[in-house]
């Protein structure tokens, strides 16, 4: 029987977080609380022996995931790199409010029916990480994985595997440099264990919008 546990965990801090920037596929670093937040958060999970750790492309992810690996391998997978966002990446979400104000209203309301120019849909970024996840466990069939992603990911992800129905996005929290449980068996499926786990952190903002 396959039987898998998933540690998905949401990058430290960021400077796009600091400064409430939508962020998408910009790559910016952790800052210096988020690389803070990552060494809490790779304490915490010292004792864990994960049979690979899978990171985003994206730096915040990386840098997070290499702090967690402690030496250990850090296997990119495009499959759970943030969402496109097109042309609101970098933007303030004060700027996109005025400048949008009907896709804004999508956005803090029901961001599942947002469609922006050349942007990926939610829709988009769950097929492609729920394939990420369908394809670990074929290719491992049980084992403990540690996979750090990004918000816009994992929101969608979870919904996907959990059978959360639409509107699902602002059910669901993860805070930077959490970490959340999912186990696997292909008897009964995915069963969530823990969520939004923020105990070893000394310090995080929570991100609202």
């Amino acid at each position: 029987m396959s039987r898998i546990t998933f540690y998905f965990i949401r990058h430290g801090e960021s400077k796009g977080n600091k400064e409430g920037l939508f962020r998408g596929r910009t790559d910016f670093p952790l800052t210096e609380l988020g690389k803070k937040q990552a060494q809490s958060l790779a304490r915490a999970l010292k004792g864990i022996r994960f049979s690979a750790i899978i990171s985003s492309p994206l730096k915040r992810a990386y840098e997070t995931a290499l702090f967690v690996a402690n030496g250990q391998v850090v296997r990119i997978m495009d499959e759970f790199n943030n969402i496109n966002l097109a042309e609101w990446e970098g933007k303030r979400k004060e700027y996109i409010q005025k400048k949008y104000p009907r896709e804004w209203h999508l956005w803090i309301t029901e961001p599942e029916k947002l469609q922006i120019a050349g942007a990926e849909t939610l829709d988009e970024v769950k097929e492609r990480a729920k394939r990420g996840v369908l394809n670990l466990i074929k290719e491992y069939r049980d084992g403990t994985f540690c996979i750090v992603t990004h918000r816009a990911v994992l929101k969608p992800l979870f919904a996907e595997l959990l059978g959360i129905k639409k509107p699902y996005f602002w059910r669901l929290h993860f805070d930077t440099a959490s970490y959340s449980i999912i186990e696997y068996d292909d008897k009964r499926g995915f069963t969530l264990m823990k969520l939004n786990v923020t105990h070893h952190l000394p310090e995080f903002e929570v991100e609202r919008f």
